[in-house]
């Protein structure tokens, strides 16, 4: 069987610097861009863009973030220390978009990305045809630590087994194996440098009022089994955002699209119809 997804590369420049990003795509329609956690890769979302309920309505798109997965680092990435801001984020995301001619895309990211999206929500309602946060919340404390630079640390097996305990126990074995298995993989400190916006940079609180979800709806959904953004940081975010929508995903964990895919898409769908609504109540907020 050969799937009906296609990987790519697209060469942009962003905040000044030029980058090789690679992308994957399958579908067509309304376009779903997909945002992967902090030091992992767009492989996450490989269910999602095998799904022909999703791919049959939507175009989805998953990219890399420079330094992550298939994306390498720019030229003299050695002369800097990595450290992902959220100006630095919400430019390469843009950018991107921009590079591709992605229109109003709906936006699904999770954890580090899961909080992107709802920046993205307040700095341009009109850039975006929604967000989805999974694991999303308006400020996360103590992320961002130096114990993975270590040098009698192996960090390729640490960030793995950390970043596992916060799947749900009963999420498949083999979906939870893959997932410690693609963070194994991660360049040195780029986990530490994601975390640094998710932790230190990006504070929303006592702004997320400013958000407009009639111009941008807001869903945030996390698993029950989170233990790093938890279900109550979540529901704080949802409070705090007027017309916000979704709450707790009973049985799964940080990575749903990833450690349960079956279960995750019973609440990702009925998003995604809510949102095709939208679009049709309103056809000129579709700008494809």
């Amino acid at each position: 069987m050969i799937e009906d997804v296609v990987g790519r590369y697209v060469h942009l420049t962003s905040s000044g610097t030029g980058y090789r990003v690679y992308f994957e795509e399958a579908g067509t329609g309304p376009v779903l861009l997909a945002l992967h956690t902090a030091g992992s890769d767009s492989r996450q979302f490989r269910h999602l863009l095998t799904d022909p309920e999703v791919t049959g309505r939507h175009r989805v798109v998953a990219f890399d973030l420079p330094w992550h997965g298939r994306s390498l680092p720019p030229e003299n990435w050695w002369t800097e220390e990595y450290l992902l801001t959220t100006d630095r984020y919400v430019a390469l995301v843009e950018d991107f978009c921009s590079a591709l001619g992605l229109d109003r895309p709906v936006v699904l990211g999770c954890s580090m990305a899961g909080s992107l999206v709802i920046e993205l929500a307040r700095r341009d309602p009109e850039r975006w045809g929604g967000v989805i946060g999974l694991s999303g919340a308006l400020h996360v404390e103590g992320r961002f630590q130096d114990w993975s630079l270590h040098p009698d640390i192996n960090a390729q097996q640490a960030v793995a087994s950390w970043t596992a305990s916060l799947m749900s126990p009963s999420s498949p074995e083999v979906s939870r194996r893959e997932v410690w298995w693609t963070y194994s993989q991660g360049g040195p400190g780029i986990y530490r440098g994601d975390t640094y916006f998710y932790s230190e940079d990006l504070d929303l609180r006592g702004r997320a009022g400013e958000i407009d979800t009639a111009r941008c709806p807001v869903y945030l959904l996390t698993g029950e089994y989170d233990h790093a953004c938890t279900p109550d940081d979540t529901a704080e975010a949802l409070a705090a955002i007027p017309g916000a929508r979704g709450g707790t995903m009973p049985g799964i964990g940080h990575f749903p699209m990833a450690e349960n895919y079956p279960l995750f898409r019973t609440h990702l769908l009925p998003v995604l119809a809510e949102l095709a609504a939208v679009r049709t109540a309103d056809p000129s907020g579709d700008r494809r």
